[in-house]
């Protein structure tokens, strides 16, 4: 079975506090960007044994340590299922803030309920990925949300789609990346005047002035490179710019189809144009 591995953007993100549990509580919305996905063949194993392979772009980790093998022992631990035989094509960029780790860990085990018939609903393998990253429930869902908690709390937004519907989305990762702890690492978290899912109803002309990325300030710092792609989607004609999540990546959403050749050819960059 070949299943495909959606990447998200986050319309803004706010830190709000540090928790005794040394995560830390946000707010943000995320949305689903279905053009730009992962790869993931998935085949059963009767003799218990987990193969995985991988393709594609490259990912900085060992194939031992890869989200998805923790996936499967994640779904294994609960459920009584064979083996896998697991191949990965990597379509989105790695440390991008893009959520494509995330989005696997949650396609391989969707896949492995419906090899194995075991009829886990999209909340039994939300349980199940929260168990493996804040972020991954998310993926559990085809509708954007607003997310709370360490992300893991999420409320439906299904307006926002109609709100993006025929917008065009330019996302832009330069070769460079940050971790998601260095990211933390230099965020003073706040309490911010208007919540996230407030501001998200407004018109997409106000989010400019009004929808931030708590991150953007500290990583910006560290890679100023990042403030120039943003700058640079704004002259461009950009409605809202913004970093994804912890980064690297910036994406715009615009009227019309930003040009292809703002950028060097090193730039990993997706254009698309987004539908509900």
């Amino acid at each position: 079975m070949i299943y495909t591995a959606p990447c998200k953007i986050n319309l803004g993100l706010n830190i709000l506090r540090r928790r005794p549990d040394n995560y830390h509580d946000i707010e943000t919305a995320m949305f689903v960007v279905p053009t730009l996905c992962d790869v993931i063949e998935v085949q059963g194993r009767p003799s218990g044994t987990v193969e995985f392979s991988a393709g594609g772009l490259d990912v900085d980790c060992s194939p031992d340590d890869n989200l998805v093998l923790k996936a499967y022992h994640a779904l294994s631990a609960i459920h009584h299922i064979g083996g896998a035989f697991i191949h990965l094509h990597k379509n989105v960029p790695y440390r991008a803030g893009l959520g494509g780790g995330s989005s696997d860990v949650m396609t391989v085990i969707r896949a492995l309920s419906d090899h194995y018939a075991l009829g886990l609903s999209s909340g039994d393998m939300a349980s199940i990925g929260a168990s493996i990253g804040s972020d991954i429930p998310f993926f559990a869902y085809t509708t954007p949300m607003i997310c709370s908690g360490r992300g893991e709390i999420m409320s439906p937004a299904p307006w926002l789609a109609d709100t993006l519907h025929g917008l065009c989305l330019t996302i832009v990762k330069p070769p460079c990346s940050v971790s998601t702890a260095q990211a933390y690492a230099g965020v003073v978290p706040r309490q911010p005047a208007t919540p996230i899912a407030d501001l998200i109803r407004t018109p997409v002309d106000k989010w400019r002035d009004n929808i931030v990325n708590d991150f953007e300030e500290s990583v910006f710092a560290q890679l100023p490179i990042l403030a120039d792609i943003k700058r640079s989607l704004y002259l461009h004609g950009a409605i809202y710019a913004s970093m994804s999540g912890s980064g690297s990546a910036i994406f715009a959403i615009s009227n019309t189809p930003m040009p292809e050749n703002i950028f060097p050819p090193d730039y990993f960059t997706h254009h698309t144009v987004l539908s509900r």
